[in-house]
């Protein structure tokens, strides 16, 4: 694994047993999030976003089984530790989550103070959990929070989430998931059950606190306009696999898969009419044979119900999934 990069996804496939069968919810899945960048996940809802995240975190349902694939993070295989190692030394430390909704994730019956410093103590560095220690960690804190614009600081840690408005909840997560200083955030939608000006500040706090704090960050949405304001990189998903990733701005620009075509001419400041894309997302349950987009895709040929199509990449990196693609490019 590059020293450039943080995580690295290698052809991850994972099935789900239901009682209605087997839910084939990702297929041959491939993600880098390079150091320091914010990469996004796009897609419809039902693509396999959530799956992805609760793959890298080590929360899949039981029902769930990883057939193939790596999930690495320095060069080591999360797929392979146990959930008290995944607890002890990865989750909250090496990665952590700001989660889709505020208003559910922090408790009502505890102190802002009491839950954010539980996590610093838990994953507790150098400066231990004596007196020393938890000083330490207040601080650090009451910095974090400075940093994420919370007014009074000392005081809010002796508050209660009611006492906080939406924004300045998610605003609170966003500073404990930089308390133990990780090398990769997970943000689940978190500006979806805000307003849209609180979703534009969250947006550029998130932007400023990446490059201030050297994180790298995943950040899922439905959204290409969120992807456009915040993100360096995208992956677009369709049902369970991924169709196109490269730069934000050559993907917007220049979108090569028709799925990523009709997915960016849905949102709002680009539609010319209120279409849509026609069709609703394959169940993972009864996937259709090769790209799983074909059934939905108005440009589809023989070719594209025979098998999955091998990615092909640009010089600039952008890469695509999709026998419609020709051009000066290698084969992968």
């Amino acid at each position: 694994m590059s020293d450039d990069l943080v995580l690295a996804v290698d052809g991850l496939k994972i099935s789900i047993a239901t009682d209605d069968g087997l839910a084939r919810v990702l297929d041959h899945v491939d993600l880098r999030i390079p150091r320091g960048r914010i990469v996004g996940v796009v897609g419809e809802s039902g693509c396999g976003k959530s799956t992805l995240v609760r793959a890298i975190l080590g929360i899949l349902p039981r029902a769930a089984r990883v057939e193939r694939g790596r999930i690495l993070i320095g060069g080591e295989d999360l797929l392979r530790l146990s959930q008290r190692e995944l607890t002890r030394r990865i989750r909250g430390k090496e990665i952590s989550f700001i989660p889709q909704d505020p208003y559910l994730a922090l408790n009502p019956v505890f102190t802002v103070g009491t839950q954010l410093l539980e996590i610093m103590r838990w994953h507790a560095g150098a400066g231990g959990n004596g007196d020393a220690g938890r000083r330490g960690h207040r601080v650090r804190l009451v910095q974090l929070l400075r940093a994420v614009q919370i007014p009074d600081p000392e005081v809010a840690l002796e508050r209660y989430p009611h006492q906080f408005s939406g924004g300045q909840r998610q605003r609170l997560l966003i500073a404990g998931a930089l308390a133990c200083r990780p090398r990769l955030v997970i943000a689940d939608e978190p500006t979806s059950a805000l307003d849209v000006t609180t979703q534009l500040q969250i947006l550029r706090l998130l932007r400023d606190l990446a490059n201030r704090f050297g994180v790298s960050m995943l950040f899922v949405t439905h959204d290409f306009g969120v992807v456009a304001q915040l993100c360096d990189e995208v992956m677009v998903m369709y049902a369970g696999q991924s169709v196109e990733t490269g730069q934000t701005a050559e993907i917007l620009d220049r979108p090569r898969h028709p799925y990523t075509q009709m997915l960016i001419a849905c949102h709002p400041d680009r539609a010319r009419d209120l279409t849509g894309i026609p069709g609703t997302v394959a169940s993972p349950l009864a996937p259709p044979p090769g790209c799983r987009f074909h059934p939905r895709c108005p440009s589809v040929r023989a070719v594209c119900s025979a098998a999955r199509p091998g990615a092909v990449v640009e010089a600039t990196g952008h890469e695509v999934s999709c026998v419609l693609y020709h051009g000066p490019v290698s084969r992968v």
